[in-house]
């Protein structure tokens, strides 16, 4: 088991790290992986569709506003098939 605690001698040092329970690995993944994908998607597509001049940020930004609900809600519907998926094609 790993060490989380930080020495006291640092000043304003916490004792221990916190971090949620193992039964929320799952969301949190999605969370993840829904966050970093849709900002990729979003830019690749602006950049393809709009372009990358001026407002490029701003427009990426806007699009992954929309995106990234959508993106979590989808990672966390096909979770179960994917990793009947993966189960079924990996030797583990």
């Amino acid at each position: 088991m790993k060490n989380t605690s930080i020495p006291s001698s640092q000043p304003g040092a916490e004792r221990t790290r916190r971090k949620l329970p193992r039964a929320y690995a799952p969301v949190v993944f999605a969370l993840y992986m829904s966050a970093i994908m849709a900002l990729l998607m979003c830019a690749a597509i602006v950049g393809i569709n709009s372009g990358l001049g001026e407002g490029y940020l701003q427009r990426v930004l806007g699009a992954y506003v929309f995106a990234m609900p959508i993106a979590f809600a989808c990672v966390m519907l096909v979770r179960p098939l994917v990793t009947r998926m993966v189960a079924a094609t990996v030797d583990i």
